[in-house]
């Protein structure tokens, strides 16, 4: 059975700021990606429909393009977007490293406040998905949860030093 990848984080922060650090290219940059990796958004528009096209520039010099495809937008409560790996250009493209992985992933993500601290949760799962990449996407659960985890260690750095 396909199962959704999840994750939630709190942080120090109110919802507001936490927001916009997910949908303003000049705070995106501060934290989106992996340790270490150099940020660089070439569009952000948003809006259902509008693109966040960026570039992920590894230590030794890779890059690495990708795009959400944002669906629907409320602001500060909630971002549903599609996920996928890009060429410079923008055009969809498989991932560089697992060509089983799923062309796009749906990801839904809220935001809520408690007490001035903010919730995400994040929910994704592949589009149009065949079952080998499926199978690919559920069994790198744990990894993602890594890497997500990483990125949002990122984040809450971010967010303590810009509130």
């Amino acid at each position: 059975m396909p199962q959704e990848f999840e994750f939630t984080r709190t942080f120090d922060a109110p919802r507001d700021v936490v927001f916009k650090a997910w949908t303003e290219p000049e705070r995106l940059n501060q934290w989106w990606g992996p340790k270490n990796f150099t940020m660089q958004t070439v569009k952000l528009d948003l809006r259902p429909g509008g693109v966040f096209h960026y570039c992920m520039r590894a230590p030794g010099g890779q890059d690495m393009w990708g795009k959400f495809v944002y669906r629907e937008i409320t602001l500060p409560e909630r971002l549903v977007f599609v996920n996928s790996f890009s060429d410079a250009a923008g055009n969809t493209i498989r991932n560089p490293w697992s060509p089983a992985w799923p062309l796009e992933v749906l990801n839904h993500l809220t935001f809520t406040e408690h007490d001035g601290k903010t919730t995400i949760t994040m929910r994704g799962a592949p589009l149009n998905a065949t079952d080998e990449e499926q199978k690919t996407f559920d069994d790198a659960h744990s990894s993602m949860q890594q890497g997500f985890n990483g990125t949002l260690d990122q984040l809450a750095a971010y967010l303590g030093k810009s509130i």
